[in-house]
């Protein structure tokens, strides 16, 4: 069963399109991220998916339900985590779940009860009384995950969650989304950081230039990696450098961009310059740069 599947989804303002056409589908159940670069159309998908933003045309399904055709039932089977805050400082931590579960009518003593498990579950015990401004960045977003899950919903959608948290904090909010999704909730997932992608999704989604580019397996995208990406500073421009066509590569004034297979050895590329008379001054391993990533895998 789809926790999410969108047909063509499109999305234009006057002449420019944020979303071209745009397919893809979660399986309920699923840890799925989204990886994009900046400005590609990321977020106009969350909005579509939550009513913030109305699409221009294509299809939109969560659970199997279209949005189109009852989308107070569909949001009701999801909730955005975002990465902006937006929470009520002044509110005690937690009355912001009660209040929550208040607009899903949940009773009062099921609320609390929901409540103190969540903030035990997230750390956040010991904060209850307090006021939201009292709480550190860490702990405002694990309080937001917390009020994401007191109406229990099917679909979780985490927008960058870990921005801006220090390792070990992220290391145990990891183990939380885990034990999350194993309890059979389907997350969808925004990230910048491959290791997050790495340790928890099972598949993933990529979109540049407002397209899905890549829409497979956590398996077979990281098998795509297979090559090292590096850039190379020379001592003056080029324009081309020929020797090297057996590599893909480019060339920028006196950057060269050159992908080899981890299995070859980089001497092989030294060796190239220093026949053909091409100095250096730097080099530096690119691969894990998630931009540079994608130009690899989509040139």
């Amino acid at each position: 069963m789809f926790a999410i599947k969108t047909t063509q989804l499109t999305k234009k303002y006057k002449n420019f399109e944020a979303l071209k056409n745009i397919n893809f589908s979660i399986q309920q159940g699923d840890f799925f991220a989204l990886l994009w670069i900046n400005g590609a159309g990321k977020s106009t998908i969350i909005w579509i998916l939550t009513d913030l933003v109305k699409k221009t045309s294509g299809k939109v399904e969560i659970f199997w339900v279209d949005i189109d055709e009852n989308f107070s039932q569909a949001k009701s089977l999801i909730w955005v985590v975002p990465q902006e805050f937006n929470l009520d400082i002044f509110s005690r931590v937690i009355d912001v779940l009660t209040t929550q579960a208040w607009y899903f009518w949940i009773e009062k003593n099921i609320a609390e009860k929901k409540a103190v498990e969540l903030l035990k579950e997230l750390w956040l015990f010991d904060k209850k009384e307090q006021k939201v401004i009292q709480l550190s960045w860490g702990m405002k977003r694990r309080l937001m995950i917390a009020r994401a899950l007191i109406h229990s919903p099917k679909l979780l959608i985490l927008d960058e969650p870990t921005a801006g948290i220090d390792i070990n904090l992220r290391k145990s909010t990891y183990e939380f989304l885990e034990k999350l999704n194993k309890s059979g909730m389907t997350i969808l997932l925004t990230t910048h950081y491959l290791e997050e992608v790495e340790r928890l999704c099972n598949s993933l989604a990529v979109i540049k230039n407002w397209e899905i580019i890549i829409n497979s397996s956590k398996k077979e995208f990281f098998e795509k990696m297979e090559d090292s990406t590096f850039e190379i500073i020379l001592e003056k421009n080029y324009k081309t450098l020929d020797f090297l066509q057996e590599f893909h590569h480019e060339i920028q004034e006196n950057i060269l961009k050159i992908s080899i297979s981890k299995k070859k050895n980089l001497n092989q590329i030294f060796e190239l310059l220093n026949k053909n008379n091409i100095w250096y001054s730097n080099i530096q391993n690119t691969t894990n740069e998630l931009e540079s990533l994608f130009e690899t895998l989509t040139s």
